[in-house]
Order: C-alpha cells, then structure tokens, then sequence
C-alpha cells in the first residue's frame, strides 16, 4: 500500500531539502518545509522570524537551556508552545492531503500513522562541505562550524522532544547516504518505496546501494 505521508530528517548539507522537494514534485504531491512557519507562528502567536530560528532548532545554549528557560504557570516554555504549535499543524496537513514534510519532528509526530514513509537522509562530509561553501559562499572552516551547530541544535531539539535519538536508523524506514548514492538515486528509492509500502520493497540487499 502506497504511503500518504512522506517525512524527510537530515543532515545539514546532505541535499535532503533538494531532494524531498523533486520527490513532491514527482509524485504531485505537497511540499512542506518553510511554508509551514506561517502557520506555526499563526497557531502559537509568536512572530515568524522566531519560528524560523527555534521551531527545529535547539537554543544556542545547548539541552540545559531547556531545563533552565523561563516558564508560565502551567510549566510551558516559549519552546514548548512552539513545539505544540508545530506539532498540530503537522498533525494537520498530515490529515488533509498527501505530501512531503521536511524535518520539524515530523517523523515523531506522526509516529502513531500507519501510512508515513520516514526517511533519513545523510551524507559524507566532505560532500556536505563543498556543497555549504557554495550556497553560502563561505570558507571551508566555516562550513564544518556551522554543519556541526545546526546539526547538534537539530539533534538535541529531537531527543529532548522525542525520546528518541536523532538519525539512529531504526527510528526511519529509509537511511539514505546522498554522497554515495546520488540525489536521483536517493529519490527513486524514496519513491519506489512509497508506491510500494513497507512490506514489499525489494530493492537490492547491498549495504553500498543505501549508504
């Protein structure tokens, strides 16, 4: 049975964005990604800019900055309101149409679905680098700074919010190495997949075809 929703983690530089996008575009379906800050900074009332920074992104300060922000009466944070705004409009979208959902917990959010296809897509990084560098235009060491932060504040936002451990394999049905594979080989997984459920994908048994 084929998937309704798709949801798509991934590395900082891995290309996963670019190929969750052609992914939605190939199959004609929806495309979720910066178009979902709207309706998170609707939904909790905070303004977009701060949606932008801090609905997948941990605090700069690290998982203690979550133990010590301030809180309201009832024990919520402003990052658990924005958590809690995110999740229901993932819940949502999820619920009015089929589509691609790019990171934002989603794969957690919708665990209790029985029709999502959750993918992982991670890369090498010397891959990841060269392809930083160029859509910044920064240095090299520049790169490597900010893959590491972005990747380790969307790391702790997910294990704080999930209890789960951010790119650990058995939380996706699809781990995908971009560098190696190549993102049209990356999409023609996902998409066959897709089409062809869980149960029945019998792509190639070769460590080297998903990594």
């Amino acid at each position: 049975m084929a998937k309704r929703i798709i949801t798509i983690s991934r590395e900082f530089g891995s290309g996963g964005r670019f190929i969750g996008e052609e992914v939605a575009k190939k199959l004609g379906i929806k495309y979720y990604d910066k178009e979902i800050i709207g309706q998170i900074a609707k939904e909790s009332g905070l303004a977009p800019e701060y949606i932008k920074e801090n609905a997948e992104l941990s605090p700069k300060k690290g998982i203690f900055a979550y133990a010590f922000t301030g809180r309201d009466i009832t024990g919520k944070s402003v990052e658990d309101m924005v958590y809690e705004a995110q999740r229901k409009v993932i819940l949502d979208l999820a619920e009015k149409e089929p589509c691609v959902i790019i990171g934002r917990n989603a794969d957690y959010i919708l665990k209790d679905r029985d029709d999502v296809l959750n993918v992982y897509i991670h890369g090498d990084m010397p891959e990841k680098i060269q392809r930083i560098c160029k859509l910044y235009n920064i240095s090299e060491a520049d790169a490597v700074k900010m893959i590491n932060d972005i990747d380790k504040r969307r790391m702790t936002n997910y294990n704080f919010y999930t209890d789960q451990k951010w790119g650990k394999a058995s939380n996706y049905t699809l781990c995908l190495n971009s560098s190696k594979l190549g993102y049209d080989k990356c999409e023609s997984i996902i998409i066959y997949s897709n089409r062809n459920g869980n149960n029945n994908c019998n792509l190639p048994i070769n460590p080297l075809y998903y990594s």
